[in-house]
């Protein structure tokens, strides 16, 4: 029995996409799991991108919405833009009103993760307002809780993340994702992954 987990993103300036292979990694470490990455397409053109400095795309192949039913479980990652999702990653989820006609994602488990500009910049707001996307589909939003142990409780170091979900702080964009960050996101693959495997074998 394979266990498909998508791991489906948008990153502006490569911040979510460092955290979305670290998750795919560990959605891997299980064991029976193909877990696969895909970036949502962009809405900006190139003018516009080169004028917010951003860098080129990376070669990850876009998804379509009809693609998400194949999947058993999903991972959304996304910027944060004033504490909820980036436009990009909002209008590709417009587009899946066929999915949601049928409901053909009602019962898969959904993670998510999150980059922000700063420690008050919706690391809880971003994904809680995300929720009500997964909510409408029917989908069972899979929070990581404080399963990730004493790295929820880091104090001397900046830490982006929080019980929704791996995260990181993007500062001016300098700033990258740290060690302890990336550790979390390959926790959250790992743990929505076995979550997944549990659920399509019926062992919860």
């Amino acid at each position: 029995m394979v266990v498909k987990v998508y791991v489906v993103y948008y990153s502006m300036y490569g911040h979510v996409e460092k955290l979305a292979e670290e998750i795919m990694k560990g959605a891997n470490s299980v064991e029976g799991v193909e877990a696969t990455l895909f970036q949502v397409p962009e809405t900006l053109n190139e003018e516009i991108l080169g004028k917010m400095g951003a860098p080129p795309k990376s070669g990850v192949p876009h998804i379509q919405p009809a693609q998400l039913a194949d999947a058993d479980g999903l991972i959304f990652g996304f910027p944060t833009r004033y504490g909820m999702m980036a436009a990009q990653f909002k209008a590709f989820l417009d587009a899946t009103g066929g999915l949601w006609r049928t409901q053909a994602l009602a019962g898969k488990p959904a993670g998510i993760f999150f980059s922000t500009g700063s420690q008050g910049g919706g690391q809880e707001t971003t994904a809680l307002t995300a929720i009500t996307q997964l909510t409408h589909h029917g989908m069972l939003f899979v929070p990581i809780g404080y399963t990730f142990g004493a790295g929820m409780f880091e104090l001397d170091a900046v830490k982006g993340g929080s019980p929704y979900g791996a995260g990181t702080f993007a500062g001016d964009g300098t700033r990258q994702p740290t060690k302890l960050e990336l550790e979390q996101a390959f926790h959250q693959g790992k743990y929505t992954a076995g979550i997944t495997k549990k659920l399509k074998s019926g062992s919860i």
